[in-house]
């Protein structure tokens, strides 16, 4: 590897606003191809690595795991059919997951809105009440 072409670990961590123990972790996992070493025994990585953990970032603020991750990453070597189908079949099954997760989170957004109709309901109220919600989730925890 080239020294000027190439990163030391601080350079790359600043570059991508990831730790440099996140960045040894990612090289331990495969998320990162290895460092080669520099004659003083410095990691040195290569210029596009800084692509590739924007990329690592990325998905993972977009709900995929680093194991998930690793998974697509590391198929790189495959036939291009045999990778497109094996990225295909981990997206299909990670929007199955997220399809449940919004079904999940709409129904306990409709169970917020009821609460917080409860609420608006007791307020409206010309009397000083007790908050219905407190009460419904207090009788709830004693059951």
């Amino acid at each position: 590897m080239k020294t000027k072409n190439a990163l030391r670990i601080g350079e790359l961590s600043a570059a991508s606003g990831v730790s440099r123990d996140a960045l040894r972790y990612y090289e331990k996992l495969g998320l990162l191809p290895r460092s080669h070493r520099s004659s003083g025994g410095f990691r040195q990585y290569e210029r596009n690595s800084v692509d590739r953990i924007r990329f690592v970032k990325q998905a993972q603020e977009h709900g995929l795991t680093l194991r998930e991750i690793r998974d697509l990453i590391g198929h790189q070597s495959d036939a291009s059919r045999a990778r497109c189908r094996h990225v295909r079949d981990l997206l299909a099954r990670k929007v199955t997951q997220m399809e449940t997760r919004r079904r999940e989170l709409n129904a306990f957004c409709r169970t917020l809105r009821a609460y917080q109709r409860m609420c608006d309901r007791a307020l409206a109220q010309s009397t000083d009440v007790e908050c219905p919600v407190v009460e419904n989730l207090g009788r709830a925890h004693t059951r």
